[in-house]
Parts: structure tokens; sequence; C-alpha cells
């Protein structure tokens, strides 16, 4: 059994250049899957360790007045005999300039029992610890992750006092594995320190349902209102793991074609092993023994690099998810014990299901047949056939999911969505080998007068064998980056608009709750000002829906977000929907009615015209659905009324003040200039509280081009993975190639011609891809458009198609067909007269 492994693992000793391909196939396909898997699974630490410290049961009370709380509320209600607890959040900059999150606490009144106390303060039952908490010189519990922000390293940061930017210095570090990155936890009397806060809170919390109602002159905020960061980001998760998945098979094509051709020329070995009395299923054996080697080695060189590209993609990601979802993400990978074997599992999986093929063909030849090499070519056939009807039931199979998808509402089928376009990707790419088989040989008939074409045609179908799985790793990788970067594309048309849309004012304010209406009326009287837009917000929970005469109880989180309906902002406000048209929709805002995002409209399935049951801090209160409108980014349902109704009927928190500055002849610039001077100087706000509209278009840009990062690296990888494919495949058999062609060099072909003709099959053949690939693309598209992101989001984009996109697609699929093909061409061109000669001599 050794000396017949040994022998077969001889013929690599040979052709190293076959190892090569097959152990770059396996640690491309490893690496980009381990890489995203990686991601995800830090991620999801810090989803757990944030859950853990913010969203664990804890009500919120705020004062009804909108002022900012202070230490005599959290006495005041103590006194009254409710079990509040004063928190104090603030953002420090550390000496290196980057920014943490500062939690002051008071471990003895906070909810013991739940995850918040568990994760973030001391153990009560521990009476050492509790004290060294909050006495001198007092702690400051991090996550381990953290302390290089601080710049520390892990193991020198226990009893560490770090300074701040500000000369302060933190109280003696303590490291907590479960809190989330980048946040501090200390006692509440120091953060005030730090924050200089004095006596202001940031909020006062309870046991979840320990108040029936919120007291007098609050507001009460259920726990049940806050949206776990994990449940958000399960839809981005699920694009980064179908987009990984992409990658490993396309690197899976690689390994296919390398131990395709690594057993078609073992054809002879394996006939003499068994002439020697070597049994079939032994040889199967081993050669399955020989994979599971191969693939260890493989598997483990792509999970160490696909660390590597996870360290490097990871701060992308990260603000990715904190600019879509507000989820922190720490930069530092925390991986579990099973990520490895999950990897390593993974890619050996995907390599048995590769190579399951080739051992059952294998198997199944006789002795004699082994011998034959036409017999192996001549399985090709069978396997074009098998292709066809694989290829016909993928697509029966994806027409049967689109016709279930129809038939359900709005928003659903997330995973159908997915296998949608996974079935329609692998039905085109098992049907191209057979219908590119079926275009050469129709060509060669119509070439017969042209012997060198005919030539070239015959001599691309006898290459197929080797070249079908390259190209359809090809097609699919150019198919993904055309779906995927019209969708991008589209996306960020209609962001940019939806914003031109959204934004109207020339300047935004977000004053302080206590000074907002005194800044309202000084704004009010100013001369360079000629419309005011006053926002609110607060939170609710939708009750009920009535439609015509059905009632649906419900019970979900929702924002209420008040504007104001002025003639700058009705004009240019998107509707997606109206119960009786676009001014008949303002006009019914004003008087007291709603407008509902499409998340909302989507996810509960309401119309224009059904009625809302909300919760208020008087109890309840009805609404009438008036019109639907986009809200692109927004994970959460919304409701939108007049921002002064809902400041009365729902005790609303003031938002923001949209300022239009009047028509004076001074620049917008000057003006703003002027505005924040006088603000500054009026209610001692701040310069950075005025914000030019153009600033934060330029902000929101900026975000969204970064928050696609991770997505247009994973296409370039997957698109590279592709090129390297079809590379591998030439590179190959580019010594048989070089046989097959002396016998024209020998009858007057030039070599220049020759390698024209290389560049000109490959070319050609590609571009049949890139072609099959556009339409292709589109449905992808309108899948990811119309299903999927309906699905993951609540929000439908409208569909583009981008001329450009699609030239780029087939530019690239012949671009990287003639740089696969240019190698071997340039080595043919550098090929002595003589070799050729010689190589014709050995055939």
């Amino acid at each position: 059994m050794l000396t017949a492994l040994l022998t077969l693992l001889s013929h690599y000793r040979r052709h190293p250049g076959q190892l090569a391909m097959l152990l770059l196939g396996l640690w491309v396909a490893g690496a980009l899957w381990s890489g995203v898997q990686a991601i995800n699974a830090s991620a999801r630490d810090s989803y757990a360790r944030a859950e853990a410290l913010f969203t664990t049961g804890l009500d919120r009370l705020e004062r009804r007045d909108g002022e900012p709380l202070d230490r005599e509320d959290f006495v005041t209600l103590r006194r009254q005999g409710l079990a509040v607890s004063p928190l104090l959040e603030g953002t420090v900059i550390t000496a290196r300039g980057e920014r943490l999150t500062v939690i002051g606490i008071d471990p003895l009144t906070l909810p013991g029992d739940s995850a918040f106390a568990t994760a973030g303060s001391p153990s009560t039952s521990n009476p050492g610890e509790l004290t060294a908490f909050f006495t001198p010189p007092w702690q400051t519990r991090l996550a381990p992750d953290t302390a290089p922000r601080l710049g520390l390293e892990r193991q020198a940061a226990p009893g560490a006092e770090p300074s701040l930017a500000d000369g302060k210095r933190l109280p003696p570090l303590v490291l907590a594995p479960a809190l989330p990155p980048d946040t501090l936890v200390v006692d509440i009397a120091v953060a005030a320190r730090l924050l200089e806060r004095g006596t202001a809170l940031s909020r006062l919390v309870t046991a979840a349902g320990a108040l029936d109602s919120a007291p007098e002159g609050y507001r009460l905020g259920r726990a049940a209102t806050r949206v776990d960061p994990g449940e958000l980001t399960a839809s981005f998760h699920l694009n980064l793991t179908a987009m990984a998945l992409l990658a490993l098979i396309v690197g899976l094509f690689i390994v296919q074609a390398a131990l395709g051709l690594a057993l078609e020329q073992r054809l002879g070995l394996l006939r003499t092993l068994r002439a020697l009395g070597v049994p079939g299923r032994t040889l199967v054996a081993l050669l399955a023994l020989e994979l599971v080697l191969l693939g260890v080695i493989g598997a483990l060189a792509g999970i160490a690099s696909g660390v590597w590209l996870a360290r490097t993609l990871l701060p992308d990601v990260a603000a990715t998810l904190q600019s879509l979802y507000g989820a922190a993400v720490g930069v530092q990978l925390r991986l579990p014990w099973h990520y490895w074997l999950g990897g390593l599992g993974v890619t050996l999986s995907g390599l048995f299901v590769a190579g399951s093929g080739i051992l059952w063909r294998a198997a199944r030849l006789g002795v004699l047949g082994l011998g034959q090499a036409q017999a192996w070519r001549a399985g090709f056939q069978r396997q074009l056939r098998g292709q066809a009807i694989a290829g016909t039931l993928a697509a029966l199979l994806a027409l049967a999911v689109w016709a279930w998808l129809a038939a359900q509402p709005a928003g659903e089928g997330l995973v159908a969505g997915f296998v949608l376009v996974g079935a329609m990707m692998l039905a085109c790419a098992l049907w191209l080998s057979p219908l590119l088989a079926a275009g050469l040989s129709g060509l060669g008939r119509l070439a017969r007068s042209h012997p060198l074409t005919q030539w070239a045609l015959a001599d691309l179908q006898l290459q197929l064998p080797r070249l079908s799985l390259a190209l359809m790793a090809l097609l699919i990788a150019l198919s993904a980056n055309l779906g995927v970067g019209s969708m991008v594309g589209g996306f960020r048309l209609t962001f940019l608009d939806w914003l031109d849309q959204r934004l109207t004012a020339d300047l935004y304010l977000r004053p302080p709750a206590g000074q907002f209406d005194a800044v309202q009326t000084w704004l009010d009287a100013r001369d360079e000002v000629a419309e005011l837009l006053p926002t609110a917000d607060a939170e609710s929970s939708l009750l009920a829906v009535q439609a015509g005469g059905e009632r649906r109880r419900l019970a979900v989180p929702v924002t209420l977000f008040g504007i104001t309906p002025a003639a700058r902002l009705t004009p240019t406000w998107p509707l997606l929907a109206t119960r009786a048209g676009r001014e008949a929709a303002w006009t019914a805002l004003e008087a007291g009615e709603a407008f509902i995002n499409e998340q909302l409209a989507l996810g509960q399935g309401i119309a224009p015209g059904d009625r809302l049951l909300l919760r208020s801090p008087g109890g309840q209160e009805q609404v009438t659905v008036a019109a639907i409108y986009p809200d692109y980014g927004n994970p959460r349902g919304e409701v939108l009324m007049a921002t002064a109704a809902l400041r009365e009927r729902f005790a609303a928190a003031p938002g923001s003040l949209g300022i239009v500055l009047a028509d004076t002849g001074t620049p917008g610039e000057r003006q703003a200039e002027t505005l924040s001077r006088a603000l500054a100087e009026r209610f001692t706000l701040g310069r950075d509280a005025l914000r030019d509209q153009r600033q934060i278009k330029a902000l929101s840009t900026q975000i969204f081009e970064r928050t696609f990062a991770i997505t247009r690296a994973l296409n370039a990888l997957t698109l590279a993975v592709a090129a390297l494919a079809l590379l591998t495949s030439l590179l190959a058999q580019a010594r048989e190639r070089r046989r097959r062609l002396a016998p024209l060099w020998a009858l007057g072909v030039t070599r220049a011609r020759l390698a024209g003709i290389q560049l000109a099959q490959l070319g050609g053949v590609s571009l049949l891809t890139g072609l099959a690939a556009v339409p292709l693309g589109i449905a992808i598209t309108v899948c990811l458009v119309a299903v999927i992101n309906v699905a993951a989001f609540g929000w439908r984009l409208p569909l583009h198609v981008f001329p450009a996109e699609i030239g780029l697609t087939l530019a690239t699929a012949i671009g990287v067909a003639l740089l696969a093909a240019g190698l071997p061409a340039l080595t043919l061109w550098r090929t002595p007269p003589r070799t050729l000669l010689a190589e014709e001599e050995a055939t």
C-alpha cells in the first residue's frame, strides 16, 4: 500500500506545476472562505458582548420636558421608592487620538440580574472586587481588544493608568472579556470627572417591567423597543457568506481541473499498477488518501491566509457595520475553537465534492481503458450530456423558486432568494460547456474551406474538456461582479438622489433640548432665515393595524419622527404610494395623519388608508396612514408625523432645526459662518452644532463608499481566482499543446501566427462566456434588488442597468483570457525551432 501510494505521489515530483495548481486552488478557496468566516465570527462575538451591555432588558427613563437628566432626578425617584440606577455616557480621546466610549455606572443600584451588570461591573458577591471598583484609585474595565487603542499591549494593560489627550489619567485598567470593543466602564463619579459633566446624567435605567408606567414628568422607554444588532446585521453577514461560498466554488474549479489533468496523465501508471495486482478499489482508496493529504496541506495554508485576509478587511467591515447599523465591531479577531475545525471541514468537504467525480470515473475504467487516453476523452461527451440534464434541472428549480416567491408577500424569502440566484448561476454554468461544444462543432462545419480555421476550432474542441471548468468559473465570477456592481451602482445613484430630496434645508442645527424653543424663536426673527423646519423624535410600539374591517394585533417597536411640511420640503420629499394623491397626502399630514416608511409597510403589510394603534405616554393613540415613503438605510420601521402633532400627542423630544436661508445675495458659506457666530454668542452653542447640508452629503457619501469596500474587495478577489483558474488550466496543458502545434510549424505556419491563433482561440471563447454572463448578471441584479434586498433590509431599490458595466464585463472577460493565454503564447514565441521539432519527434 505504501509503495503504491508513493508511486502515485511521484507523479507530482515529475509535474510540480500540477501540484502547485492543486494546492493553489485549495489555498485560495480556503483563504476567501476562512477569511469571511473569521470576520463573521469576530463580528458575532462583538454583537454578543454589545448585547450583554446595552440590550439586556433594562427600561429607560427620560424627562418629558426634554431637559437633560440630573443627579437630583435620581435622588428624587429613589426617595419615591423607585429602583432606578444612573448611567453617564460620553466619549474621551486617548493620547493617540482614538475615540472611546466611557460608561459610568453605579454598581450598587444597577439591577444585578441583568447581563449589563455581569458584563460591565464587578460582582456584588465579591466585596473586595466591588470596593476596588468605586473607591480610590478606582478601576477602568475594558475588553482586551480595546487595550491597543490606548497604546498598550494586552499583557501590559492590567494595572496600567494611561493618559488621555487632555492630560487626565484613567484609573488602573482591569480586563473584562465580556465587554464590547472601544468601551470603558468606570464608576459614575470617575466618568463625571473624565467627561466634565458635573451632576448631569445620560440615562436612568430600571429592571424590565419594574415600572408599570412612567413617573410624573418622565417618559418610559421599554427594553423591548431596542433592536438586537445581531438581528439587524444578519442579512449583511449572509451576503458576505454567499460571496465567500462563491469564491470557494470558483477555487474548487481549479482543484477539479488539476485533478482531472493529473489523473489523465497517470492513466498509464494506473494501468501498470492494476496489471501488477493492485485491486481497483485499492487504487481508488489510495487516490482518495492522496486527496486528503493534499487537502489538509492546502486547507491549513488557506486558513492561515484567511486570518490574514480577515485582519486586512476587518477595519472596513467594522466601519460598514457602524455606519449602517450603529453596531460596534472590534478590529481585532476573536476566533472560537470551532472556527478552525469548521474551516478545515468545509475545505475538505469541497475537495471531496470536486474529486468525487474524478474518482468515480477512474473506478469505472477497466484495465484496457486505462491505457487509452481517447477512452478518457470519450467520457467528456457523456459528461456534456449529464451537464445538460443537470442544468435543465437547475433551471426548473430556479423557475419553481421564482414562482414560490411571486406568491409570497413582499419582503419574504431571503434564503429562497439566494437559492434562486444560486440555481440560475448553476444552470448557466452547467449549460455553458454543452453550448460551446455545439457552437464549435457547427462553426467547424462552416469553416471547411478554411483549413487553418477549421483546425483551430477542432483544437479548441479538444481543449474544451480541460477549459470547461475554468470557463464556468469565469462565467460565475463575471455574472456575480456584474450583478453586484449594478446593484451597488444603482444603490449609489438612488441614495444620492434621495439625499438631495431629503436634505432640503441649507443648514441643520441641533440645539440642546432645553434651549430648543428659545433658539427656534430667535432664529424665526432673523432676517437671513427664510424658513425653519423643526423636527422631533420619539420611540413607541405599534400595537395594532386596522385595514377595513380586519384588525391585527402586533407588538412591533417603531420610531416616531416629526417633520414640518413647509414649502421648501414638500415638493422634494419622495413618496412611493398615497391614498388620494400627493397634495392630499401632505394636507392629511398637516391635519394629524401619518406617513410610514417602506420598511414598516412591507414588513407588516400596511397600505395607505390603514389605521395604526400606537403606544403613547397617555396610553394609546390612533393615526391613519396617508402615504408611504422610501427610507434607505434605516433598519427600523418609522412613522412620520407633523412635528407639532408629534410633540403634542407623543411628548416627543425636539430634534434638529432645518434652516432655509433667505436669498440676500450673500454667499451661503458666509451666511452660515455669520449665523454660527451669532448662535455661539447668544446661546453658547459650539461652532460644530451648525452643519451645512453639503458637509452632511459629503460625510454620507464617504460612509457609503467605505460601506461597500468589502463588497468590491471580495468581487475583485473572486474575479482574480477565476482568472487564476483559466491561467492554471492553460499552463497545465501548455507542453502538450506545443506538441500539437509542432506539425503546423513544420508545414510552414509561423510561430507568430500560431501564437495569434492561441490568443484568438481563448479570446473568442472568453468573449462568448462574457456575452453569456451579461443576461445572467442582469437577472442576478433583478433578484438582488427585488427579492434579496427587500427581504434583508425591508426596502426596494429601483433597477438600474449600466451599459458601461456591461462593456467592462466583456472587456474583463477578453482581458482575463488574453492575460491567461499570453504566457503560453510568449513561451511558444520564444521556443527554438529545434525544440519544436524535438517535440514533434516525441509525439
